[in-house]
């Protein structure tokens, strides 16, 4: 794993009402309070975000959004720019999740333009990649992984990439239950990697974290991160319980 820290981020989705998000924030903060060889976020809904800032205040925990929008101000009705995030206390925002690829019509085009967003306010973009279980039957995983690094990190060079954190996610393993086997997702998180060193060098290549998320548990976190390409976790319904999450973040 080179020098990564190994980072564990929760991503909340639509749940928890203003006052869940900061009890649950509150007992997350204190059951990793002890932690100092690894990083734990969570993404809160944006209703919570400034709440749960103020709750984390001080703590192991970092604070991120699920999402962005990629002008900086303007009549966009119910969007929210990088700037926003960061005056609520944000240090990363996850970027073109399977779920807003599906439902929202997000694109790798649409994707490029919010990663450069969060790059101008120095936030930390988590850019979401992976391929649906009909393309991986297909054996077309690596060309449609090919596809959205491409698109979606055309135009940047290494230094704007250099926070950039991606994260695996098979789209047919997400709230399924399914989980990539350990090699399957060391398989691709090297493919990843290989990517990333083509477009931008061996150095980014190395210092770069890639996630895996896909029905990450307590039970196979472990596994996942013995990989030597698995830098970390993008975890959902797992990281709605404070104290399973947490088991998550501290694994052995």
């Amino acid at each position: 794993m080179e020098n990564r820290i190994p980072l564990i981020a929760g991503n909340w989705k639509m749940f928890k009402t203003c006052s869940e998000a900061v009890e649950t924030a509150e007992q997350l903060a204190r059951l990793v309070a002890n932690v100092t060889d690894r990083e734990a976020m969570i993404a809160p809904p944006f209703t919570a975000i400034s709440l749960v800032s103020e709750t984390l205040r001080g703590s192991r925990v970092s604070l991120g959004a699920q999402n962005l929008f990629w002008e900086t101000e303007g009549a966009y009705t119910g969007e929210i720019s990088s700037d926003m995030l960061v005056s609520a206390g944000c240090k990363y925002v996850i970027i073109g999740h399977s779920e807003r690829r599906q439902f929202f019509d997000e694109t790798d085009e649409t994707v490029n333009k919010k990663i450069n967003a969060a790059i101008r306010s120095k936030l930390i973009p988590i850019l979401c990649v992976g391929e649906s279980e009909k393309e991986r039957e297909s054996k077309d995983t690596f060309s449609v992984l090919d596809k959205q690094i491409i698109k979606g990190l055309k135009e940047f060079t290494s230094e704007e990439m250099k926070t950039l954190v991606i994260a695996y996610e098979p789209v047919w393993a997400i709230g399924t239950g399914k989980t990539a086997t350990s090699d399957q997702a060391q398989e691709v998180h090297l493919f990843l990697r290989s990517l990333i060193e083509k477009k931008f060098g061996k150095t980014l290549a190395k210092s770069v974290r890639i996630l895996y998320g896909g029905s990450v548990n307590p039970g196979n976190i472990s596994e996942l991160m013995a990989m030597p390409d698995v830098d970390g976790a993008l975890v959902g319904g797992a990281s709605l319980s404070a104290e399973t999450f947490s088991k998550i973040v501290c694994y052995p």
